[in-house]
């Protein structure tokens, strides 16, 4: 598979009809670029669509998934416009589990 060193969460909704020039145009605006081993996250404004933009160090991969029930979880706007999370946290978003509550090594620290 894709090697992941670091993940990011861009805050602002995107529309899900971007294509991977779109979001890789978006990374670039919202996190300065688009570094290798990344992965840049991007929900809807729903918050039921989800896609990730993966820069391999060759090109960029862009994934999708939707959730059929619920939503996913993601962080409201504010002042804040990226978010760094951890391996075990992009493994529980992308599940559409609650990843806030993970921390370091999966260990739950929120309840």
């Amino acid at each position: 598979m894709i090697r992941i060193d670091a993940a990011w969460l861009a805050i602002a909704p995107m529309d899900m009809r971007a294509g991977s020039e779109t979001a890789l145009a978006r990374v670039v605006i919202v996190f300065g670029a688009a570094h290798p081993h990344h992965a840049y996250l991007f929900t809807n404004k729903r918050g039921n669509r989800l896609k990730v933009l993966v820069h391999d160090g060759i090109g960029v991969w862009l994934c999708a998934r939707r959730l059929h029930q619920g939503r996913f979880v993601w962080p409201t706007p504010g002042d804040k416009h990226q978010l760094s999370i951890s391996q075990a946290q992009l493994s529980a978003l992308v599940l559409g589990l609650p990843w806030q509550r993970l921390g370091d090594d999966g260990v739950i620290a929120l309840v």
